[in-house]
């Protein structure tokens, strides 16, 4: 692939497992701006794209593997940043984006890679994932919405955890701090938090906490957020929260079973 070529490739392909279309643009080397053209690219997409249809889209940048962490964290996060105000300059609404995240350098080792070359080109890039609305079918949202009903169920892709823990990641704690200024809107909205976990043999029911030793993973998960959102002066008696083990996957690999959901009591 010739580097002119590369370098202004914006390629548009689906996640089946995933059920997510993502767009990718790479990179010059120690460059986070774009050229013109490739500029053209995002705006065309933009216009064509039906944001009708769009829940949120979530935009995360890599560096390749030449230089240290600290540097290429900068460099990524600076590239997922050129995109995101490309983005919303060019008319997309900036709460539709719920992550923006530099993931930094993809490491690699150059004597096992065949193309050096072109695995470096490729890892200087930004992947925007969109998630379409009621992707999971009927009576589960990916966000809160005002039409939502007893019963139906918000799962949302950035409130995730770590394997073994019930920490919330820094992306877990902004998603959170949107939904809390939703919840203070909505004052009427009650619902149950459920924690999810993955990856523990069938003989048993939930997974341990690394750090508390105890094997309640999911409801340490879901207790976890239900304290987040009391910090956020979210009322408690407008909550509970139980821990559903591994009880209920989503069959799109273990690191979306780490997750909470929210099931709507009350409107």
């Amino acid at each position: 692939m010739k580097i002119t070529l590369a370098l202004t490739l914006f390629s548009f392909y689906t996640v089946t497992a995933q059920q997510k279309p993502v767009e990718t643009i790479y990179f010059e080397f120690d460059k986070y701006d774009l050229t013109e053209k490739q500029i053209s690219v995002v705006s065309n997409f933009i216009k064509n794209i039906d944001t009708s249809k769009v829940e949120s889209i979530q935009i995360y940048g890599y560096c390749d593997d030449r230089g240290n962490d600290e540097y290429n964290f900068t460099l990524s996060n600076n590239r997922a940043n050129t995109i995101q105000n490309l983005l919303i300059t060019n008319g997309f609404k900036q709460s539709k984006i719920v992550i923006l995240e530099g993931k930094g350098r993809v490491v690699v080792k150059p004597d096992t890679v065949e193309n050096l070359y072109e695995t470096r080109l490729r890892n200087r890039r930004v992947d925007l994932i969109v998630v379409k609305k009621n992707s999971f079918g009927k009576g589960v949202h990916t966000s809160f919405k005002d039409n939502l009903k007893v019963g139906d169920k918000v799962y949302l892709e950035s409130i995730l955890f770590d394997i073994g823990s019930a920490k919330l990641t820094s992306n877990s704690k902004k998603e959170l701090d949107k939904i809390a200024v939703i919840l203070q809107n909505h004052r009427g909205l009650n619902f149950e938090i459920r924690g999810h976990v993955c990856c523990t043999p069938e003989i048993y029911s939930d997974g341990i906490d690394r750090d508390t030793k105890e094997r309640r993973l999911s409801w340490n998960r879901a207790k976890t957020v239900f304290h987040y959102l009391m910090s956020k002066k979210v009322s408690k008696s407008r909550m509970t929260y139980v821990g559903c083990g591994n009880r209920y996957p989503l069959g799109r690999g273990d690191n979306y079973d780490r997750r909470v959901e929210f099931v709507i009591t009350k409107i």
